[in-house]
Protein backbone atom coordinates (compact mmCIF):
# COMPACT_ATOMS: atom_id res chain seq x y z
CA UNK A 1 0.00 0.00 0.00
CA UNK A 2 1.12 2.94 -1.06
CA UNK A 3 2.81 5.49 2.19
CA UNK A 4 0.56 8.78 1.28
CA UNK A 5 -3.02 6.46 0.99
CA UNK A 6 -2.01 4.83 4.63
CA UNK A 7 -1.09 8.47 5.69
CA UNK A 8 -5.11 9.67 4.87
CA UNK A 9 -6.40 6.86 6.08
CA UNK A 10 -5.05 7.48 9.47
CA UNK A 11 -5.52 10.92 9.26
CA UNK A 12 -9.59 10.05 8.44
CA UNK A 13 -9.87 7.97 11.28
CA UNK A 14 -8.31 10.38 13.57
CA UNK A 15 -10.81 12.95 12.54
CA UNK A 16 -13.35 10.84 12.36
CA UNK A 17 -12.59 9.76 15.97
CA UNK A 18 -11.76 13.42 16.83
CA UNK A 19 -15.35 14.75 15.87
CA UNK A 20 -17.68 11.75 17.03
CA UNK A 21 -15.67 10.99 20.24
CA UNK A 22 -18.08 11.27 23.45
CA UNK A 23 -17.49 13.51 26.05
CA UNK A 24 -16.59 11.91 29.37
CA UNK A 25 -19.75 13.87 31.37
CA UNK A 26 -22.01 15.03 28.49
CA UNK A 27 -23.83 16.81 31.27
CA UNK A 28 -21.34 19.11 32.28
CA UNK A 29 -22.73 22.44 31.04
CA UNK A 30 -21.66 25.99 31.69
CA UNK A 31 -24.47 27.71 33.96
CA UNK A 32 -24.79 31.32 33.26
CA UNK A 33 -24.59 34.34 35.70
CA UNK A 34 -26.65 36.88 35.90
CA UNK A 35 -23.05 39.05 34.74
CA UNK A 36 -22.89 36.70 31.69
CA UNK A 37 -26.83 37.39 30.76
CA UNK A 38 -26.16 41.11 31.28
CA UNK A 39 -22.68 41.06 29.43
CA UNK A 40 -24.89 40.11 26.34
CA UNK A 41 -27.42 42.45 27.02
CA UNK A 42 -24.82 45.10 26.84
CA UNK A 43 -23.13 44.14 23.50
CA UNK A 44 -27.21 43.50 21.80
CA UNK A 45 -27.66 46.91 22.75
CA UNK A 46 -24.10 48.31 21.97
CA UNK A 47 -24.70 46.84 18.33
CA UNK A 48 -28.30 48.34 18.18
CA UNK A 49 -26.74 51.69 18.53
CA UNK A 50 -24.39 51.15 16.18
CA UNK A 51 -27.12 49.92 13.57
CA UNK A 52 -29.32 53.36 14.50
CA UNK A 53 -26.34 55.31 14.11
CA UNK A 54 -25.83 53.85 10.54
CA UNK A 55 -29.14 53.21 9.68
CA UNK A 56 -29.98 57.36 10.55
CA UNK A 57 -27.17 58.25 8.57
CA UNK A 58 -28.37 56.51 5.79
CA UNK A 59 -31.30 58.18 6.19
CA UNK A 60 -33.94 55.63 6.96
CA UNK A 61 -34.93 57.16 9.96
CA UNK A 62 -36.22 60.75 11.03
CA UNK A 63 -34.42 62.91 13.31
CA UNK A 64 -37.64 62.86 15.90
CA UNK A 65 -37.27 59.69 15.86
CA UNK A 66 -33.59 58.57 15.80
CA UNK A 67 -33.67 60.80 18.94
CA UNK A 68 -36.00 58.48 21.01
CA UNK A 69 -34.46 55.34 20.10
CA UNK A 70 -31.09 56.27 20.66
CA UNK A 71 -32.05 57.92 24.03
CA UNK A 72 -34.03 54.83 24.80
CA UNK A 73 -30.95 52.27 24.14
CA UNK A 74 -28.62 55.08 25.91
CA UNK A 75 -30.50 54.54 29.35
CA UNK A 76 -31.14 50.31 29.13
CA UNK A 77 -27.62 50.63 28.53
CA UNK A 78 -26.67 52.51 31.24
CA UNK A 79 -29.40 50.27 33.59
CA UNK A 80 -27.56 47.30 32.37
CA UNK A 81 -23.87 48.45 33.09
CA UNK A 82 -24.99 50.17 36.53
CA UNK A 83 -26.33 45.96 37.49
CA UNK A 84 -23.38 44.31 36.00
CA UNK A 85 -21.32 46.54 38.17
CA UNK A 86 -23.69 46.36 41.06
CA UNK A 87 -23.29 42.21 41.02
CA UNK A 88 -19.59 42.83 40.22
CA UNK A 89 -18.67 44.74 43.26
CA UNK A 90 -20.72 41.90 45.19
CA UNK A 91 -18.89 39.87 44.34
CA UNK A 92 -20.29 37.85 41.74
CA UNK A 93 -18.29 36.39 39.05
CA UNK A 94 -18.99 34.99 35.28
CA UNK A 95 -19.15 31.71 33.78
CA UNK A 96 -19.43 28.96 36.50
CA UNK A 97 -19.28 25.22 35.16
CA UNK A 98 -21.42 22.16 37.01
CA UNK A 99 -21.78 18.59 36.70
Amino acid sequence: MNSSVLASILLSLASFAFVFWPERNPFVQADKTRVDYLRERKDAIYENLRDLNFEYQAGKYPEAEYVEQRRALEDEAAQVIAEMEGLTARGMKAGRFRA
